[in-house]
C-alpha cells in the first residue's frame, strides 16, 4: 500500500491513496481541512465500523445505522499524542441484541481494526455502545 502527501502551501495538505482518492489535510487546527490528528481518528472510526456493521449484518441482526462518536483526549506536552480514545457506537435498527453489538464491539476492538491494533500500544483505547430501536 502506498499514499503520497502534497504541500499545496500554507499549512495545507493534499493525501492521495494508492487507489486515487484525495482528502485534504490541513496543519493549521483543522481550519480548512481536518487536521492529520483529525484524520487518525475518523481512520479509527472508519475501521471500527465497518467491522462492526459487518459482524452484526453477519448475525444477521437487523441494523438501519451505526454511528461512532469519537473522542481523543491529548498530552499536554510535546508531541502531543493521544493518551486516551473513546469510541461510543449508536446502533439504530429493529429487535438489535445488546450482546450482538458488544460482541461486535469488542471483536473489532481486539482483533479486526488495523488502526486500533496500531494504536492500542500508545493509546488507552475504550468503547461502549447503545441501541435505538426505531
Amino acid at each position: 500500500m502506498k499514499a503520497q502527501v502534497k504541500w499545496l502551501g500554507e499549512e495545507l495538505f493534499l493525501g492521495t491513496s494508492e487507489s486515487g482518492h484525495t482528502l485534504a489535510l490541513d496543519a493549521n487546527a483543522g481550519n480548512l481541512a481536518p487536521s492529520p490528528l483529525e484524520a487518525v481518528l475518523i481512520s479509527l472510526g472508519g475501521c471500527s465500523s465497518v467491522d462492526v456493521v459487518s459482524i452484526l449484518q453477519k448475525a444477521r441482526q437487523n441494523i438501519a445505522g451505526c454511528v461512532v462518536e469519537i473522542t481523543g483526549t491529548r498530552v499536554d506536552t510535546v508531541p502531543k499524542l493521544f493518551s486516551t480514545i473513546h469510541l461510543h457506537f449508536v446502533i439504530s435498527g429493529q429487535d438489535v441484541s445488546a450482546k450482538h453489538v458488544e460482541r461486535a464491539v469488542s471483536l473489532s476492538a481486539d482483533k479486526y481494526c488495523s488502526v486500533a491494533l496500531m494504536l492500542n500500544s500508545k493509546v488507552a483505547i475504550s468503547h461502549d455502545f447503545e441501541i435505538i430501536a426505531n
